[in-house]
C-alpha cells in the first residue's frame, strides 16, 4: 500500500485539539506521524496542501444509499462516489430499501455489495420493525450479530409505544442506538409542508410542528424507561430541542441530528412550489432555524447529517404535493453550512468539523473515526475554503439531481478524499481498485 506525505496543510482535528499547520505521514492505510515538518523518507508521493484545510474524514449518520431495489434513485457506487465528493469518509445508510433490511441475510447481502461497489465506508441500519410496517419487531439480534450498527423505521414512526419499549429494550443488549423518526403520523397525516402562515397562504395542508415535539418526548420517556439510546434523526423543531436538551439534564442517553437545510432553508422558499423543497420534517420557521442552531451550540444537537435521500428525475418533477420527500445531500453539506455560517462568522471552521466528524463519532461510540490520530485509520479530507462554485445538480456524482440549493453560490469545497490511505476523489474524478 502507498505511503503519502501531506504537507503543510492547516490541520482541525476537533478530537484531539488540533488547529495548526502540520504534515501527515499515512503508511498501510494508518496515520503513522502528525507533526510539524516531517520528512519525506520512504513517501511514494507528497502532496502539498498549502492554503488546504485537512480535516478526519467527515461522518453522515442518515443517509439512504436507495440498494437493494431501488437502483433507478441511487445504488451502492454511485451513492458513495457522492459521498466521497462531499468529504464523506463513513456513512450510516438506512433500512427502507426494497427489500427493507430487516433480515440477517440481507445485512449479508449489502455487506458482500459494500465490498465490492462502494467507495468509501459504508455501515448498515436494520430495521425496527418487519417490513418498516410497525407491526412485528424484525430480527434484531441476528441483524446486530451479522453487522449493524442501528436499527430504524426510518421514513416511519414507530407509532406503537410498545413495540418501541421492546426494540429499545433489544437494542441495549447489542450496545447499538434506536433511530427514530419522530413524527406523530395521526397529526402530520397527509400533509406537505410546515403548518403555519404560509401553508394556509399556499393552501397545502400542513404537518405541525407539535408532530415532532409529541413523538420526540415519547421517545424521552421509552429511553429513560429502558435505559437505552434513543437517538432523534433530522431534528427540525424548537419544541424537540428543549426535549432533548432537558432530557440531557435528566442523563437520559440520547443523541440527535440536525440536516444542512433545516438549518439553511425556511418555509417560505416553498412559495415557489419547487418540489425540490420538499422534505420529511418539511422546512420550517426562522424561529425553529434560531433554535436548532442554539442548540448545536450547547451540544443539545450532537452532529450534523446529511439525511441525502435521492429520487429519479422524474419522480420529482410534477406538482409538489405529489412529490416524494426528499434531495441529495451529500455534495453540498459542507460548503452550503461553510458558505453560510463559517464565512458569515457565526461559526468557526472548527465548530463546522467538530459536528461532521468527532460529533457523529462520539454519538455513536465509534472511537475509530472521527479524528486523525497516530495509530488510527487514515480517512481525511482536503478542503479549499477559498474555491468558489455553483451548484450544479447535472455535475454531482448521485444519481438524485434534486437539489434545493441549485444555483446557488459557495465558497468552501471538498478537493480531495482518503479512505484507508487510498485517495477515492480528487476534484470531481473517483478512483477505485
Amino acid at each position: 500500500m502507498a505511503q503519502w506525505l501531506i504537507q503543510n496543510g492547516h490541520l482541525i482535528d476537533p478530537a484531539n485539539g488540533l488547529d495548526d499547520v502540520m504534515d501527515i505521514r499515512v503508511v498501510d492505510g494508518k496515520v503513522v506521524n502528525v507533526a510539524k515538518s516531517l520528512k519525506a523518507e520512504d513517501a511514494d508521493e507528497i502532496v502539498d496542501a498549502n492554503g488546504l484545510i485537512v480535516s478526519p474524514g467527515f461522518i453522515d449518520i442518515h443517509c439512504h444509499l436507495r440498494e437493494p431495489g431501488q437502483e433507478a434513485k441511487e445504488d451502492l457506487f454511485t451513492g458513495t462516489a457522492s459521498a466521497a465528493a462531499g468529504g464523506f469518509t463513513t456513512i450510516l445508510t438506512m433500512a427502507n430499501t426494497r427489500p427493507v433490511i430487516d433480515q440477517a441475510i440481507i445485512v449479508a447481502g449489502m455487506k458482500h455489495k459494500i465490498q465490492t461497489d462502494s467507495v468509501v465506508r459504508v455501515e448498515i441500519t436494520g430495521a425496527v420493525t418487519k417490513g418498516l410496517e410497525g407491526k412485528e419487531l424484525a430480527e434484531i439480534g441476528d441483524m446486530a450479530q451479522a453487522g449493524i450498527r442501528a436499527i430504524s423505521d426510518d421514513g416511519n414512526y414507530v407509532s406503537d409505544g410498545r413495540l418501541m419499549r421492546a426494540a429499545l429494550e433489544y437494542a441495549s443488549m447489542f450496545d447499538i442506538p434506536v433511530i427514530s423518526h419522530s413524527e406523530d403520523c395521526c397529526l402530520v397525516a397527509d400533509g406537505v409542508m410546515h403548518e403555519g402562515c404560509v401553508s394556509a397562504k399556499l393552501g397545502l395542508r400542513g404537518r405541525p410542528a407539535e408532530a415532532e415535539n409529541i413523538a420526540v418526548a415519547r421517545e424521552l420517556m421509552l429511553a429513560e424507561m429502558t435505559g437505552a439510546h434513543i437517538h432523534i434523526a433530522h431534528v427540525s423543531s424548537k419544541g424537540a430541542v428543549e426535549l432533548i436538551r432537558a432530557a440531557k439534564a435528566k442523563g437520559i442517553k440520547v443523541t440527535a441530528e440536525v440536516t444542512p437545510h433545516h438549518l439553511c432553508l425556511v418555509d417560505k422558499t416553498i412559495e415557489s412550489f419547487d418540489s425540490a423543497f420538499k422534505v420529511n420534517p418539511p422546512l420550517r420557521t426562522n424561529e425553529h432555524i434560531v433554535a436548532l442552531l442554539e442548540g448545536l451550540k450547547d451540544g443539545t444537537l450532537d452532529a450534523i447529517a446529511t439525511d441525502h435521500a435521492p429520487h429519479a428525475y422524474e419522480e420529482k418533477d410534477c406538482e409538489f404535493n405529489e412529490a416524494p420527500c426528499g434531495f441529495a445531500g451529500f455534495e453540498t453539506a459542507f460548503s452550503v453550512l461553510h458558505s453560510r455560517f463559517v464565512q458569515s462568522g457565526e461559526w468557526s471552521l472548527q465548530e463546522l468539523i467538530q459536528k461532521m466528524t468527532a460529533g457523529p463519532a462520539a454519538a455513536f461510540n465509534w472511537q475509530d473515526r472521527g479524528h486523525l490520530s497516530e495509530g488510527g485509520l487514515a480517512d481525511l479530507v482536503l478542503i479549499d475554503p477559498k474555491k468558489e462554485w455553483i451548484v450544479d445538480p447535472s455535475t454531482m456524482l448521485t444519481r438524485g439531481k434534486s437539489c434545493p440549493f441549485t444555483g446557488m453560490e459557495m465558497v468552501g469545497q471538498v478537493v480531495r478524499t482518503m479512505v484507508n490511505g487510498k485517495w477515492v476523489y480528487q476534484n470531481g474524478k473517483i478512483f477505485r481498485d
